[in-house]
């Protein structure tokens, strides 16, 4: 069982219809107890930093998922906002923290060179090898729709990235049990639905 996390910013169907594209057992879950039951979770992300970590908190899901994740080693996919979020902090209308799950911050696109928001399809570009690439095709394009990026975050920790103006946007992150994708997997077409494929199967 997947369970999709809701804190009321996410963007839920399209993550559900996603995965019932794949066939993959899931469940919308509001309830913070609820997500004990589940093998893996997934958190999506549609809006502000410092809005979603307030409705995670409000929610009751905070203290659970970090338990899950850090404590109890469950799989977490960030979607997004969502992942996002999996950082030390975000400086969305002020400095708020994240949940720390990954090194770095979360910082504004400022160039006034480029279109903001990066709202689009842009090649991922990997950045070391791992066996989340090893059923996507050898140049992948994903849907992109974010104003902000990560930064400062360990290299270790980056998977794959994007080019966007003077930005290396990281596109694909992970640490230990923690994946998270800046990208939308389940608007990217064939390579996004493997990418969740490969998450609900392999990961972790």
């Amino acid at each position: 069982m997947i369970g999709i996390i809701d804190y009321g910013m996410g963007n839920l169907a399209s993550v559900q219809n996603a995965l019932n594209h794949l066939e993959v057992e899931n469940k919308i879950i509001s309830d913070p107890t609820a997500l004990k039951n589940c093998e893996k979770l997934i958190l999506p992300g549609v809006g502000a930093f410092r809005d979603s970590m307030q409705n995670i908190h409000d929610s009751g899901m905070y203290e659970t998922i970090c338990q899950l994740v850090k404590e109890e080693k469950k799989p977490l996919l960030g979607i997004c906002l969502g992942m996002q979020v999996l950082f030390e902090a975000g400086q969305e209308d002020g400095y708020t923290p994240g949940f720390g799950f990954l090194k770095g911050q979360v910082i504004p696109m400022t160039d006034p060179s480029i279109r903001i928001p990066h709202i689009g399809w842009n090649q991922l570009e990997k950045a070391q090898d791992h066996p989340v690439f090893n059923n996507i095709s050898d140049r992948p394009f994903v849907y992109f729709v974010h104003s902000y990026y990560a930064s400062d975050m360990d290299s270790q920790d980056l998977l794959g990235y994007c080019h966007y103006g003077p930005y290396q946007i990281p596109g694909l992150v992970y640490h230990e049990n923690v994946l998270g994708a800046q990208f939308h997997p389940e608007k990217s077409a064939e390579d996004g639905l493997k990418i969740l494929k490969y998450f609900v199967e392999e990961f972790v």
